[in-house]
């Protein structure tokens, strides 16, 4: 008789900070690849809370706890004093090809695939997860300079030519703030007039539309 796969599982950590993202100056200059509005950032609206995941459900299913952290982490209650992030959404399949995570993520965990056996039941497939600190700090939280999106009221710097990274609209980062995310829209011709930053957050709608802040 085959064994179940363990509810225990390792899991690879993709990104705790944001990537780099597709940007470009507003006017003629072409799309570069990349890493304001002078409105205060505000905080992300937290998804509803779901329905408590029923036994024998997906591993590190919507609404599950995690605990550990680094470079692993196990699916524990959310009632133990291990839990340290919960599920906001979970997908199976590669990210790159996948839904883009809830905008109030503070980092994405990797599912790595079991293959015990024949059945569904004793395999798991490859899949990621979105997941929120059940605690502060939250990076992914707007203008925080972290969190693997960029979202609406986030910061960004220019690391080099043709690079623009997030940080910290506070100032406290390693680098000053120079744009900041207004809004997100589906295509160019969406933003204001008085964008002067084109930042790619992918998603729905892909344009980050970004004020010049110095």
């Amino acid at each position: 008789m085959r064994r179940r796969a363990p509810r225990a599982a390792l899991l690879a950590l993709v990104l705790f900070a944001a990537p780099a993202v597709t940007a470009s100056l507003a006017g003629c200059q072409a799309p570069v690849r990349a890493a304001g509005d002078d409105r205060r950032a505000v905080a992300a609206p937290l998804p509803p809370e779901p329905a408590p995941p029923e036994p024998g459900a997906t591993f590190l299913a919507r609404s599950a706890c995690a605990g550990g952290g680094g470079a692993s982490f196990t699916e524990v209650s959310c009632a133990s004093e291990r839990a340290v992030a919960r599920v906001l959404a979970r997908f199976n399949g590669p990210r790159a090809d996948g839904p883009r995570c809830p905008a109030a993520t503070d980092f994405v965990l990797h599912v790595t695939a079991v293959d015990r056996g024949t059945s569904e039941e004793d395999s798991a497939p490859e899949g990621y997860a979105c997941m929120r600190n059940l605690q502060a700090p939250h990076p992914g939280d707007p203008g925080r300079g972290g969190g693997p999106l960029t979202v609406p009221g986030d910061c960004v710097y220019a690391e080099r030519r043709g690079v623009v990274k997030e940080t910290a609209c506070d100032g406290s980062g390693r680098h000053a703030p120079e744009y900041r995310v207004t809004r997100e829209v589906g295509a160019r011709p969406d933003c204001p007039a008085s964008t002067d930053l084109y930042v790619h957050v992918g998603g729905g709608t892909p344009i980050g539309c970004a004020r010049r802040l110095v």
